[in-house]
């Protein structure tokens, strides 16, 4: 685990350990999203990078009438 000061300016610096496995690159965004007494930092991911994440899903449920 690492951890990180909040200067007066409320910026924090990401571990380089932390910075390499993510291949994070100088500008590039993050999401912030607090969750209960913590903070996530998420990556954002490209529409056209989501394409057949959903592949092989089964959809075969039953929905209600007015769903169908």
């Amino acid at each position: 685990m690492h951890t990180v000061t909040v200067s007066p300016k409320f910026q924090i610096v990401i571990p380089k350990e932390i910075r390499e496995q993510m291949k994070l690159k100088p500008g590039q965004k993050l999401h912030l999203i607090q969750i209960a007494d913590k903070i996530e930092f998420v990556l954002p991911k490209n529409v056209k990078d989501t394409k057949g994440m959903l592949s092989g899903m089964n959809t075969s449920l039953e929905r209600e009438e007015d769903r169908v």
